[in-house]
């Protein structure tokens, strides 16, 4: 055939002949620039892969003339090296009203998290290295004095997160030997993560104590004999059991575990470090408060309300930490570098606790005023109406948020946001709007994830501190709804 800058094409369609070869399309102008910029090995990965694309479109008769110029197939295929080298993981904006979002990656991180990772992992650093001795080092040691200063403990440990921990401890303490739990507190949380199985894989054998609503202190006490190696409490996630209930608290079951010569572990999961009461906000228990009541071991997590990196926490006594600590299967769920510098700084910041509302992102967008909040939106609500008109309508509305990631699931946040609903559209045709506006927001340059509600998408703007991040993208959102 034809060299491509003099290829001919026939009619508005292109025939498989028309195309060029590998070779021919590499020495065309911008891919000879692609492969200056990106090496041999991957432009000619994706040239064959256009080809072998437009070669089937030609087959079935669906390829235009125009796709096979010259300036087509460079620009076509300089786009598929740029999808190919786009990030799989995207920073968005969360506008969905719920703070710490699993799916959108928990607790974002203080700038002073971020200045300890990029200094000490741009260079080799003390990871598992002693300076003081020029020894091998332990890098528990890095947060355990922290953890130990800040919740009151004899001891800590960490681990990759927090199932890995409720893991270990159970592990460590109870394999092949009986652990009490109350029935009300075999939960399952997000990723089928169920107590039932966490026993099992544990080597542990579970009791079930009480009821599904009702649990007293008689109830453990029956259950305690000669196997029990330990006694569990978890708090509850993502729910709440209300009406006629009762529960057994920490202190209380300490004394009936301890009285037994048996520890207590209590899973705490969310694992705030703070009374969140003095923010005005919904009161969660606290790991310093649990070690306090006689809890032996305290499990919560470093991504949640603590503000920090994906982790698992444990804290305790000596003893029962010091197991956790050696046993073989600490050092497969150990943390790595990254996280554990990004803990550590965390941690630095709930010794200046009167700072805290200011340097931790979580606590900050937790305690946005609502006034605050329904301010912006009322500035945001034109510009937004003139990206999305005459498709949609935009309000200012009051919402309720959530904390999120299973803390205080039933707490909710007051705030402000939009409110962008179809216009001249039936009930029938409603659905299918909101899923391709949600579709248009989600394929911004920065994504914009809200939630549909009421036969409206809802963007909550607690956590939009920086409005420009989103109007700067309202154009790209017109163009695409058009």
């Amino acid at each position: 055939m034809a060299a491509p800058e003099e290829s001919v094409v026939h009619g508005s369609t292109a025939r498989p002949q028309d195309l060029p070869s590998v070779d021919q399309l590499l020495r065309l102008a911008v891919p000879g620039a692609l492969l200056a910029e990106h090496g041999h090995t991957l432009v000619v990965k994706e040239a064959r892969a256009l080809l072998e694309g437009l070669r089937a479109r030609a087959v079935a008769g669906k390829l235009a003339a125009a796709d096979v110029q010259p300036d087509a197939l460079g620009a076509a295929l300089a786009s598929r090296i740029q999808a190919r080298l786009a990030p799989r993981m995207k920073a968005v904006l969360n506008l969905t009203g719920t703070v710490i979002h699993t799916n959108l990656g928990r607790a974002l991180l203080a700038d002073a998290a971020l200045q300890r990772l990029l200094a000490v992992m741009t260079s080799p650093n003390n990871l598992e290295y002693d300076l003081a001795t020029g020894s091998r080092g332990d890098r528990d040691s890095l947060v355990e004095e922290l953890l130990c200063t800040i919740t009151g403990a004899e001891a800590a440990t960490v681990v990759n997160n927090n199932a890995a921990a409720v893991l270990l401890t159970i592990a460590a303490l109870a394999r092949e030997r009986e652990v009490i739990v109350s029935r009300g507190e075999l939960v399952e949380i997000g990723g089928a993560f169920r107590m039932p199985d966490v026993m099992a894989s544990a080597g542990a054998r579970m009791v079930e104590v009480g009821t599904t609503n009702r649990t007293h202190p008689q109830d453990y006490e029956r259950a305690i004999n000669e196997r029990t190696a330990l006694v569990m409490k978890v708090h509850t996630s993502n729910y709440a059991v209300q009406g006629f209930t009762a529960g057994v608290d920490e202190a209380t079951l300490a004394g009936i575990a301890h009285a037994r010569g048996v520890p207590l572990a209590t899973d705490l999961g969310s694992g705030s470090l703070i009374d969140l009461a003095h923010y005005g906000l919904p009161r969660e228990p606290l790991p310093q408060e649990m070690l306090a009541a006689g809890c032996d071991v305290v499990t919560f997590s470093g991504d949640k309300l603590l503000g920090g990196p994906q982790a698992g926490l444990i804290v305790g006594s000596k003893e029962a930490v010091g197991r956790i600590r050696k046993f073989p299967m600490k050092r497969a769920l150990r943390m790595s570098k990254l996280p554990l510098a990004a803990l550590e700084a965390t941690l630095s910041l709930y010794l200046r606790p009167e700072r805290l509302a200011q340097d931790l992102p979580t606590l900050r967008l937790l305690t946005r005023p609502a006034d605050a909040i329904r301010e912006m939106a009322e500035a945001l609500k034109a510009p937004v109406q003139a990206a999305v008109s005459p498709r949609f309508t935009v309000e200012v509305v009051p919402l309720l948020g959530q904390i999120g990631s299973g803390s205080l699931p039933v707490e909710r946040l007051p705030s402000a946001g939009l409110a962008l609903a179809p216009a001249g559209t039936s009930k029938k045709g409603i659905g299918t709007a909101l899923d391709a506006l949600a579709t248009a927001l989600r394929g911004l340059p920065l994504p914009v994830i809200g939630r549909i509600a009421e036969d409206r998408l809802l963007l909550d703007l607690r956590c939009l501190e920086d409005s420009a991040t989103f109007t700067g993208q309202l154009d790209t959102l017109r163009e695409r709804l058009l």
